[in-house]
């Protein structure tokens, strides 16, 4: 799954610290998603939309041929 995760933490000039704590989660899954080797749960997506005030399908997409 592609993500724009990085894109839009910088967008809110957000450190990978600030969002983990902001989402209740360690820096250590913020870089996993962001680099796309960790998908989130739903909650989790649901938590990361209303921060970027984004829908998931607008930060989440699927990869080609998926």
């Amino acid at each position: 799954m592609q993500n724009t995760v990085a894109v839009e933490r910088q967008r809110l000039g957000l450190s990978q610290v600030q969002l983990a704590a902001v989402l209740g989660v360690s820096r250590q899954t913020v870089i996993s998603i962001e680099k796309g080797r960790f998908d989130p749960s739903l909650p989790l997506a649901f938590r990361l939309a209303a921060v970027f005030g984004r829908s998931i399908e607008e930060i989440f997409t699927p990869e080609a041929g998926n």
